[in-house]
């Protein structure tokens, strides 16, 4: 059995850094929580710690909150999160080129059908369900590769920890925080995303931040490289 050769150097440091990119996709993961939880029956499909503290509100009886709603976000969520692990391993090997742009393309495609869904059948139940499994499919494969790729403090997604890191290493605590800079920028990109989808909700509806997050996740699966 021959052994993969590594990827040529100038095949993986063309486009755009993966640091970029993963900060580009936190904004996008604020767009879509925006979209979900004001537009789709307060339920996340992209902050899954949330999602599970959501779901015990519902179960619990909360007003305004759906179990059937927030299970179909979990549910989904993780069978994208299975996808990308069996991704990881067929393409996880070879360079990380490819296999971003592969991953970041089917998150555009899942995430246009998802707005092409919200623009043609804006407020019914079907649209609600169907919304959140796209987005929440999308989200668990993107999760799942960016676990993969090991960037530290960008999960695009999860920020508890990032917060944690920026408190407890900085000048008021152990003052070891050199990476301070990513997660500041980290915390700002997903606030961005969230005002931006918020208000993009409010006043145009679902497609429209649904399709800006597909028309970002298409542009970083063209111009991404494999280098952080």
């Amino acid at each position: 059995m021959t052994t993969p050769s590594p990827p040529a150097p100038e095949q993986e440091t063309r486009g755009v850094r993966l640091v970029t990119v993963l900060l580009a996709l936190t904004v996008v993961s604020g767009l879509i929580d925006a979209v979900s939880y004001l537009g789709l029956g307060r339920v996340f499909t992209a902050n899954m710690t949330g999602n599970v503290v959501v779901l015990g509100f519902a179960a619990a009886g909360a007003p305004g909150f759906s179990v059937p709603l927030t299970a179909t976000s979990l549910a989904c969520f993780l069978l994208g999160a299975v996808t990308g692990g069996r991704a990881a391993a067929r393409f996880g090997a070879g360079p990380r080129r490819g296999w971003a742009r592969r991953i970041l393309t089917v998150e555009a495609v899942l995430l246009g059908g998802s707005a092409a869904v919200a623009f043609a059948w804006p407020d019914t139940t079907g649209t609600r369900y169907a919304l959140i499994a796209l987005t929440a499919f999308a989200l668990g494969l993107r999760n799942a590769t960016v676990r993969k790729l090991g960037i530290a403090d960008l999960t695009t997604t999860v920020l508890t920890m990032t917060l944690t890191g920026l408190a407890s290493e900085s000048r008021l605590g152990d003052a070891t925080g050199r990476r301070s800079p990513r997660r500041t920028a980290a915390v700002v990109a997903m606030v961005a995303g969230a005002a931006l989808g918020a208000w993009l909700v409010v006043h145009h509806g679902l497609g429209v931040p649904l399709l800006l997050a597909a028309a970002v996740s298409g542009v970083l699966a063209a111009v991404t490289s494999g280098r952080e």
